[in-house]
């Protein structure tokens, strides 16, 4: 089994992607350590309450969990309906901020999985913006908003986004002790946030979901995340995978007339 004798973080494992995340590591033979701010189910070892808004939180959390940890997935997110500071704070910073902690308790060679998103598809078009959020503060992110208008509408897709882009950026950071880190962009999901994503991204949404065979389900994007934690990718680092039902492919054969 893949992940026999591995400890590995899940946030966000209470429900969705996370949850179905934690089977699969169990499945696989892994440890699940849980985070989340709600009640955790049946397929964790043990499990910690955090809110991944909060820097305090982070703290206390990083604190309480234990050295020798092989793996990070990285699944906690909230969906566009929640206020643009809070998606920040959850999906960047606070994600961010949770793993350039954690990487002191992290065992040599161990990996880094965060969820991206296909709403992150166009982060090329948004550099200037991703990098005046590099090193933001948690007190910071009101005033970050309203300056670079991340409202309602935007907020989710800059977050998503900013995962690629910093995915990318650390690609060797922890290379002297074999610490990896890829990402892992799904399509429309069917999980209980869904309808989350159509009320407020409309259209966009509604187009993926004509054009795809069917909206995802957890169970096609765990096995991508518990493949990315295991020793079988040691060699890919930096990396975004669409697990979209060929979304991606969709919109750049569109975007570049193929």
């Amino acid at each position: 089994m893949m992940l026999t004798g591995k400890t590995i973080v899940v946030t966000g494992v209470s429900s969705g992607i996370g949850a179905e995340t934690a089977r699969t590591i169990k499945r696989q033979g892994g440890t699940v350590i849980g985070v989340d701010r709600n009640p955790a189910g049946e397929a964790v070892d043990s499990f910690f309450q955090a809110d991944l808004s909060s820097r305090d939180s982070i703290d206390a959390l990083v604190a309480s969990l234990p050295h020798g940890i092989d793996g990070l997935a990285n699944i906690a997110g909230v969906p566009p309906t929640a206020p643009p500071e809070v998606v920040v704070a959850v999906n960047v910073v606070g994600l961010k901020y949770l793993t350039e902690k954690l990487v002191s308790k992290m065992s040599e060679n161990g990996a880094i999985v965060s969820i991206a998103s296909l709403a992150g598809v166009g982060w090329a078009d948004s550099v200037p913006q991703i990098r005046a959020a590099e090193g933001l503060e948690f007190d910071q992110i009101p005033d970050f908003c309203r300056e670079h208008d991340i409202d309602e509408q935007r907020s989710y897709f800059f977050s998503k986004e900013a995962v690629i882009v910093w995915t990318l950026q650390n690609r060797w950071t922890w290379r002297d002790r074999g610490i990896r880190i890829n990402a892992v962009s799904p399509g429309p999901v069917e999980t209980p946030i869904l309808a989350d994503f159509v009320k407020t991204l409309g259209a966009r949404v509604e187009e993926d979901m004509r054009v795809m065979d069917r909206p995802g389900r957890p169970s096609d994007i765990a096995p991508v995340v518990a493949f990315l934690l295991s020793d079988g990718s040691r060699w890919i680092r930096g990396v975004n995978i669409p697990a979209d039902g060929g979304m991606n492919s969709y919109i750049l054969s569109h975007k570049h007339n193929l």
